[in-house]
């Protein structure tokens, strides 16, 4: 009621509740208390689309189920052998029982497993823990699996790609390495996640934890922010999206805070993923209904910032071009300090004065060619300017 009239139109289960396959199901059916068939026709019923948490490099059949689509070729038949090259021989896979991308039939559970979504009316399969099946390695557990290696890896994102688009399911691609500028990622999935979990949330989660700091292992950004700095090469029209995990609201100080979170968002193309109950949301619905701002992830837009370097103020402008022509400017401020920023509009190839308007207060202002504004700490301002 809230939140769908403004283009929120899907809902996404998450993990850590037991994923079941029931009577002898290949693939899950079976949600934690709740049947997938029912929670679709529930989504169904409110006009909504389906997203589902799940990997296809996960079996959840018994050993014994065949794979479909092969000749003999059962679920056992998919696992781990000692004949198969892994990164950690003797480490046993924790918590999730892996495809062998390079073994016979692996294309075809993978085909399978979109299959099965597809004809349940699923749209978007969120597949997480991608980093532990590349190399068996967490950063803060230690040795995690065998590691199937990056070949293995690339073999089965290549399969989960071919399957998504022969049945139109949208990929969604949790806890990846991104090496190589993410080239596998980039080539066979819709989106990546470029940040730690959301966990508590807030300025932290946004701005703040181990800001300007790059890890060579998962995560490689500890925060949005510079997730979105980091990875915004590899973005833009008809490119992979970039997602910065769930947003709540509810754990953010202040209106300056929610702002800028939702702002930048949808400058850099993410689709937001409100992660806020009705019980704390309270008052602070009305940030995720801006209109004028949600525009743009309707129209594509994909924004960059002057720099990619944290450390430099002017990676806190963001600009996006819009298809008629118009463009959009971000501004924000990350400093507990208030800050001024400054924009010359020649520095887009604009000439003259462009028209200005104030996409958070919708109020239109004085034409310009130079825009200056100060901004209290944690605040933003986002302004559309048109000829």
């Amino acid at each position: 009621m809230n939140l769908k009239p403004y283009g929120y139109d899907m809902v996404c289960t998450d993990g850590f509740i037991p994923m079941l396959a029931e009577d002898g199901s290949e693939y899950m059916t079976r949600y934690g208390s709740i049947t997938l068939k029912k929670l679709i026709k529930k989504c169904c019923t409110k006009g909504l689309k389906e997203g589902v948490y799940d990997n296809p490099f996960w079996i959840h059949g018994a050993d014994t189920t065949h794979v479909c689509g092969t000749r003999g070729i059962t679920f056992d038949d998919l696992r781990y052998h000692p004949s198969d090259k892994v990164f950690h021989p003797d480490t046993a896979d924790r918590w999730f029982s892996w495809v062998v991308a390079t073994r016979l039939g692996g294309k075809e559970y993978i085909d399978g497993f979109f299959k099965h979504y597809h004809d349940l009316g699923v749209d978007f399969i969120r597949m997480d823990f991608l980093s532990w099946y590349e190399d068996g390695f967490d950063c803060n557990m230690g040795l995690v699996g065998r590691g199937y290696g990056r070949d293995s890896y690339e073999l089965a994102l290549k399969y989960i790609c071919e399957s998504a688009r022969k049945y139109g399911i949208f990929t969604s691609l949790v806890m990846p390495y991104l090496y190589d500028n993410a080239a596998f990622e980039s080539l066979y999935g819709n989106m990546v996640r470029i940040v730690a979990d959301t966990g508590d949330g807030g300025w932290e989660h946004f701005s703040a934890a181990n800001r300007g700091k790059l890890f060579k292992s998962w995560p490689n950004c500890d925060n949005v922010f510079d997730g979105f700095l980091h990875w915004s090469s590899i973005v833009g029209k008809g490119k992979i999206i970039l997602d910065g995990n769930f947003t709540r609201l509810s754990r953010f100080s202040n209106t300056a805070e929610m702002q800028s979170v939702i702002s930048l968002q949808l400058l850099v193309g993410e689709p937001i993923a409100v992660a806020d109950r009705p019980c704390s949301i309270g008052n602070r619905i009305g940030f995720y209904q801006n209109k004028e701002l949600l525009k743009l992830n309707q129209q594509g837009v994909v924004g960059k910032p002057f720099s990619m370097d944290s450390r430099d103020v002017c990676s806190q402008i963001w600009t996006g071009m819009l298809k008629d022509g118009s463009w959009i400017v971000g501004f924000f401020n990350r400093e507990d300090t208030t800050q001024t920023r400054q924009l010359h509009f020649a520095t887009l190839g604009l000439k003259d004065k462009w028209k200005v308007r104030d996409m958070w207060r919708h109020a239109n202002e004085r034409p310009a060619a130079i825009y200056r504004v100060t901004l209290v700490p944690h605040a933003c301002k986002v302004i559309h300017l048109t000829k």
